[in-house]
């Protein structure tokens, strides 16, 4: 048989896994798969590219974690690569889901620390087909039971999925490379370690040695059709997917034109493009969601909403803002001549400027007459006199007209001295205040997510 390391490097090759060269953090509890991961990256790093940074998580659960963290420790300086210790504290009555949530989280902190590219685990063929058996039996709809991605987002990489646990036992053997036998995943008290150690035997033994094979296959045809429905996003131009930083929004009047089970289908392939695993239940509320009025949300559980913004139909993680939070006021004194300033997702940056000739009613840049002048949330009863117009405009109205969702218009920046509202930053400069042409002034510009203006409505 080809040796695995040359097997391994015609998966990466064919996969594209480590298309990019550059720091990965990978993740070693010192048992053999780990250990064989570590051992064979090693191996291929130069010709990769990569730069390793050995990271152990002791969870504190086991006796003996301090051991395998000291034998983790010694194989990174065989190897000379630098080595971080999470020690979790997590103590012995800790779930295996408490463990993994403190594990992955405490190893996303060590690829933000090293700007690490890849995170890397060692999980493999079989953990793949447990993987899928346990999705199963919890109910899992097709798209879940294709197991896990050999590729998923915030650069983790799993190269191993081809090869076997005994394949990776037997190859550190033949290096001499000693591992860590942790009892836990022999104790049927887990669930994993449970369809390990009893189903999966019982299974094999009614239905043959092949048993495996038909579940990972079964896996690979799920693959390919939650892949697929990733592909069909393509094309469906009408329903204008739009992926940002925190969740993803669609055309809700093309959503309501499918039938319920295209629609499912579609919102769970485009919660998938912004990290979140929405089931068949979740997306069907969201379905009907889109065909409700303008301002109506619905939680989605485990930190997701969704809300109804006129024409579309935004998905994005919960957070502070749902709960009514005051964003940060910004105080800025006739003195200071420049600055700069966070206002929730929005930045505010200022300096000594003469006033134009002219001032733009909906622009992201304004000029301020001098004196003290702050930026903060929308109050009740704020209104303006909008320049060049007639008569006070509530703000709250002008949110609306200017189609800033319900849920952003109480963290919107308003640009204040004392009660006078003097700007609506992108859509309303008011009349009040106004630097003459060529004075000196304060110029303020005001952008979100670093982009020149704050979103699509400039």
């Amino acid at each position: 048989m080809t040796p695995l390391p040359s097997r391994l490097r015609d998966h990466l090759g064919r996969r594209r896994l480590f298309a990019v060269g550059g720091p990965a953090v990978v993740a070693v509890s010192g048992g053999p798969d780990s250990v064989a991961l570590l051992d064979l990256l090693h191996t291929l790093a130069p010709e990769l590219g990569l730069s390793l940074v050995v990271a152990h998580a002791d969870h504190g659960i086991q006796a003996d974690s301090r051991a395998v963290g000291q034998a983790v420790a010694a194989l990174a300086l065989r190897y000379g690569v630098p080595f971080e210790l999470g020690e979790l504290r997590l103590g012995p009555d800790a779930t295996e889901t408490a463990a993994r949530r403190a594990r992955y989280a405490w190893l996303v902190e060590v690829q933000r620390r090293h700007a690490a590219r890849y995170l890397v685990t060692a999980h493999h063929r079989d953990d793949q087909i447990e993987t899928i058996l346990l999705r199963l039996l919890r109910g899992s709809a097709p798209a879940g039971l294709a197991g896990m991605p050999a590729r998923a987002r915030g650069g983790l990489v799993r190269p191993l999925l081809p090869f076997t646990h005994d394949e990776l036992v037997a190859y550190i053997a033949a290096r001499g490379l000693a591992a860590h036998d942790d009892p836990a995943n022999r104790d049927p008290r887990h669930l994993r370690s449970w369809v390990r150690t009893v189903l999966l035997p019982l299974v094999c033994a009614r239905l043959g040695a092949r048993a495996r094979a038909d579940v990972a296959r079964a896996g690979r045809a799920a693959a390919l059709e939650r892949r697929a429905w990733d592909r069909v996003l393509r094309y469906l131009p009408d329903l204008d997917l739009r992926l940002h930083e925190d969740g993803f929004d669609v055309a809700r009047g093309e959503l309501a034109g499918y039938d319920n089970a295209l629609a499912v289908a579609v919102l769970r392939a485009a919660a998938r493009r912004a990290g979140l695993v929405l089931g068949p239940r979740r997306a069907r509320q969201l379905a009907r969601l889109a065909q409700r009025s303008s301002g109506r949300r619905q939680s989605l559980g485990g930190g997701w909403a969704a809300e109804v913004a006129f024409d579309r139909v935004r998905v994005s993680r919960a957070d502070a803002r749902e709960v009514g939070d005051d964003r940060e006021v910004v105080e800025v004194v006739a003195s200071d001549e420049r600055g700069r300033a966070q206002f929730g997702t929005f930045r505010v940056v200022w300096s000594a400027e003469r006033a134009p000739e002219r001032l733009a009613r909906g622009d992201w840049t304004t000029w301020i007459a001098g004196g003290a002048w702050e930026v903060r949330p929308l109050r009740p009863g704020d209104s303006l006199v909008p320049l060049g117009g007639i008569g006070h405009r509530p703000v709250r109205r002008l949110l609306m007209e200017a189609r800033v969702p319900r849920s952003d218009r109480a963290q919107y920046p308003i640009v204040a001295r004392g009660q006078t509202i003097l700007w609506v930053p992108g859509i309303c400069r008011s009349a009040a205040d106004l630097p003459r042409p060529g004075t000196p002034a304060v110029r303020v510009d005001v952008t979100k997510h670093g982009e020149p203006q704050a979103d699509r409505r400039a």
